[in-house]
């Protein structure tokens, strides 16, 4: 079947449950929501295993590894590759980027997981196996312990991720959820946050003494320095 003419699968969406999907990986076969367990778990797709971009991927990722499981963060990456061509891939990660590359990858050759969240590659022609059929793009789901996908970020294939960015996002939610906050633009742990719309600002006031009301709905907060940093929900 040609690149244009494969099914699409439905759309997920944000707040919706990540799908359950059993697979091979470089460290043993896994339920997904039994690898999940209460743990945030960060999936993303790379294109195909020895190629230039997601070689220089996956070893910031790999060096990111501490921070994310910090956190309280498993990661997971995917490729419609074999479990035997990520093994050999990944001696080339740890030597090129000088790391220690430990978390799985999953052996996706039939685009079983791929397809059931859409990563599919529908725009770059030149993105596909010997046989013309898609490889993945790079996809990201963060979700959290309740099985929730809780952020969607997609990119072409020509275009590398930034890990720092994943992680930011990853610290973003979890400093929401657990204040009951929202983070302004490039917002990194330790900045101001943003009350909530929904928290009234008498009440506002006597949770964040600290609370400047720029406008009625714009009001920044600091947090104290020891409430914000790596966290598990």
């Amino acid at each position: 079947m040609s690149n244009s003419e494969e099914p699409r699968a439905a759309p997920l969406r944000l707040g919706t449950i990540a799908p359950n999907f059993q697979a091979e990986t470089t460290k043993g076969p896994i339920d997904f929501h039994n690898f999940i367990g209460d743990n945030w778990v960060v999936l993303f797709s790379h294109p195909e295993d020895y190629t230039p971009v997601c070689t220089t991927e996956l070893g910031a990722f790999a060096k990111l590894a501490p921070d994310f499981t910090a956190r309280g963060v498993k990661l997971i990456g995917l490729s419609a590759n074999t479990i035997d061509s990520h093994e050999g891939w990944i001696k080339d990660i740890n030597e090129i980027s000088q790391t220690t590359l430990d978390f799985p990858i999953i052996g996706d050759k039939e685009r079983k997981v791929a397809f059931a969240y859409d990563m599919l590659d529908y725009q770059d022609a030149t993105n596909v196996d010997a046989k013309g059929i898609a490889f993945t793009i790079r996809s990201v789901f963060i979700i959290d312990p309740k099985k929730t996908i809780r952020t969607i970020l997609s990119y072409p294939a020509s275009t590398g991720r930034n890990a720092n960015e994943v992680l930011r996002i990853v610290d973003s939610l979890q400093t929401g959820d657990k204040y009951k906050v929202t983070t302004p633009i490039n917002w990194v742990p330790g900045d101001d946050v943003i009350v909530h719309p929904s928290v009234k600002t008498e009440d506002a006031k006597k949770i964040w003494p600290e609370i400047n009301i720029v406008r009625p709905y714009l009001r920044f907060t600091p947090l104290a320095k020891e409430k914000v940093g790596p966290q598990k929900s």
